[in-house]
């Protein structure tokens, strides 16, 4: 047995068929159990060993126990304008002209329900550490930011949120309209506040802030590096879109001269500091360099196909060096906001994409937590179960029709033969999802909101 010395524990999650650490030293624990004392890890063991006294035991029969996924690359508001009839088929720079005006409407009563909504849909899909790139700020919309931890807080969800920005309108040659961009200057002194009043870089924190321009093609190169010089003093991370599709390369060539990885580099973003959004068009030298300087990738297969940007060369970068987590996009353009169902096509189109045998259910996993948590800097802490971790815990049951026949490797089974929600997440210590179901209470509450706030931001839309 793995442990600390504790006569007592707070919770046992016990009876599982299989744990997987995703530690190299522990692997995975047939017949495992976990205790967790607080908010962290307090033992793992075998059917060889009796797990301590508990003040609380959660079953997992017939599951297979896995450390929390974590989602690197979000836009909640966006679940407000899920399956858009309009938007449904459209590329990127499209979709997004013909969307900015209606998201102008978001204040912070929109991104508190939808960041609650958005946060519970990710934990009962397993997830327990959320990233938000929220990037959209109207005039007078209020501190949208603040509104979301708000959400997560009340949740119990791990949660990074990044203070995104828009500053090149359409006039000056950008895609947004006026609407929705600020000035620099402003931009700077709130990612400041933000940091200072939310930003906990203490391990196992629940909040933590990073700066997040939104892409090449919303913001200025000045206001490029000027963020980076302020992460870098604030010693916080920096996160943007970056290669996503054939028009992010059609639009840095023309106004830049060079590719958006060159730009990137240019405006000294090319640093462990960073992990970037998409990134589905690196070649193989931009690659190399990616993964030289160590800036994390958030893979969003599910956005990346319906917008028909293409399929990131996820292989290629993680052998370069790139710590590739997995990410579930907005949700107008994923629409869903599963964990496990991003990890699932991770898998699926790694294989399209590098060939059958160059990526497999464990690489998808292991993106899913400890190439997420390395995106987020928290690779010593996040995405792994051993003593002293922050207890971040999913439970999947692999039972019913649909596993019949899973008997020589469950991990496999576990992403192959689903759909599949969690049957119980722990978040922090704390069991967010009991038996398949959130704990909260609110969710009938929150989804009226939610679905009253959404007739303000789909017009073309008949609803009842």
């Amino acid at each position: 047995m793995f442990s600390q010395d504790h006569a007592t524990t707070d919770l046992v999650i016990i009876g599982a068929s299989l744990v997987v650490t995703q530690d190299p030293m522990l692997g995975e624990i047939p017949g495992g159990w976990i205790a967790i004392t607080g908010h962290q890890i307090t033992a793992l063991g075998g059917p060889q060993q009796d797990p301590p006294q508990t003040r609380e035991r959660l079953e997992a029969t017939d599951c297979l126990i896995t450390p929390g996924l974590i989602n690197t690359h979000h836009h909640l508001y966006q679940n407000l304008t899920r399956a858009y009839a309009p938007m449904t088929s459209a590329p990127l720079f499209g979709w997004l002209q013909t969307l900015y005006p209606l998201w102008q409407a978001l204040d912070e009563e929109a991104a508190y329900v939808s960041a609650w909504v958005g946060l519970a849909e990710l934990a009962l899909s397993g997830c327990t550490t959320s990233t938000d790139h929220l990037y959209l700020h109207p005039k007078g919309g209020g501190d949208l930011i603040s509104a979301e931890i708000s959400a997560a807080r009340e949740l119990g969800m791990r949660f990074h949120p990044t203070h995104g920005s828009m500053s090149l309108s359409h006039k000056d040659g950008g895609l947004p309209p006026d609407s929705v961009v600020l000035d620099e200057d402003d931009i700077l002194a709130e990612s400041q506040r933000l940091v200072g009043v939310h930003h906990d870089p203490s391990f196992g924190a629940m909040t933590r802030i990073a700066l997040a321009p939104c892409s090449p093609f919303s913001v200025t190169p000045n206001l490029m590096r000027r963020t980076a010089e302020l992460a870098e003093s604030l010693d916080v991370r920096l996160h943007t879109h970056l290669a996503e599709n054939s028009e992010d390369d059609n639009y840095s060539l023309e106004v830049f001269g060079r590719r958006p990885i060159e730009q990137f580099e240019e405006v000294g973003w090319m640093t462990d500091r960073s992990w970037v959004a998409h990134c589905v068009r690196p070649n193989p030298q931009e690659t190399t360099r990616l993964g030289r300087a160590g800036v994390g990738v958030a893979h969003c297969p599910s956005s990346n196909l319906i917008l028909s940007s293409g399929i990131a060369p996820v292989v290629d970068l993680r052998a370069a060096g790139s710590p590739v987590g997995i990410g579930c996009d907005g949700s107008s353009s994923a629409d869903s906001a599963s964990l496990w169902q991003e990890a699932r096509l991770a898998m699926l189109v790694g294989k399209l994409r590098s060939g059958a045998d160059q990526f497999s259910a464990r690489d998808a996993l292991d993106m899913a937590t400890r190439g997420g948590a390395s995106c987020l800097g928290r690779g010593e802490e996040l995405g792994v179960l051993r003593v002293g971790a922050p207890a971040d815990i999913v439970a999947w049951r692999l039972e019913g029709p649909a596993f019949a026949g899973v008997l020589d490797d469950l991990v496999e089974g576990w992403l192959r033969c689903g759909p599949l929600g969690a049957h119980h997440t722990v978040i922090n210590g704390s069991v967010v999802v009991k038996n398949g179901a959130l704990v909260s209470e609110e969710l009938p509450d929150m989804l009226d909101r939610h679905r009253k706030l959404s007739r303000r931001f789909q017009p073309a839309a008949e609803l009842t």
